[in-house]
C-alpha cells in the first residue's frame, strides 16, 4: 500500500497523513481512512493511543494530509485534535454514510481494531491553494495549536 502510494497511486477511501516524530523529529507518512468532510478530516485509530502517528500527534499536533483537490492530489496542513472521549464506531459509521467507498477501510479497523480512537484534523484549505512541492519536508504554517492532548487540562 505504502508503495503505491508513493507513486502517486491513492486508492479511493485513503489518505496519506504526515506527523512529526516525536522522538527523532523526522516526517513520519503513513495511508489512513480518508474521513474527510468540508474542513474536517476524522481518523479512526484502530491501535488507539499504541499507534505510531498517534503518540506523534500527542507531542505535535500540526499535521498535513494529502488529499484530491478537483483532479490533483495536494498537501493540505491542519491542527490534530485527540478525542478518547468519542464512540469511534459511531463516528465510523457516519464516516461511511458520507462515502460508501470508505467501508472497505472501515471493516479493516473493525477486524483489526483492538483499542480504536477518534481523531480530528481541522483542515486549513486556504494554505492548499498555494503551489507546493509533495515531496517537500514539513513546511506547515504557524498554525494555533490547542492543549487538547489526553491527559492534560
Amino acid at each position: 500500500m505504502r508503495l503505491l502510494l508513493a507513486i502517486g497511486i491513492n486508492p479511493l477511501g485513503l489518505a496519506i497523513l504526515e506527523t512529526t516524530g516525536h522522538v527523532t523529529g523526522r516526517t513520519r507518512r503513513v495511508p489512513v481512512g480518508n474521513g474527510r468532510q468540508g474542513d474536517a478530516f476524522w481518523i479512526i485509530a484502530e491501535h488507539g493511543m499504541r499507534a505510531g502517528y498517534v503518540r506523534n500527534i500527542q507531542h505535535d499536533p500540526r499535521v498535513r494530509v494529502k488529499l484530491r483537490r478537483g483532479i490533483r492530489y495536494r498537501w493540505v496542513s491542519g491542527v490534530a485534535t485527540l478525542l478518547p472521549d468519542d464512540d469511534p464506531l459511531a463516528r465510523q459509521r457516519r464516516i461511511i454514510a458520507w462515502h460508501p467507498l470508505r467501508a472497505l477501510n472501515a471493516i479493516n479497523v473493525r477486524v483489526l481494531g483492538a483499542d480504536v480512537l477518534t481523531v480530528h484534523i481541522r483542515l486549513v484549505l486556504e494554505a492548499a491553494a498555494s503551489p507546493s512541492d509533495p515531496a517537500d519536508g514539513p513546511d506547515r504554517p504557524a498554525l494555533p495549536v490547542p492543549d487538547r492532548r489526553v491527559g492534560r487540562q
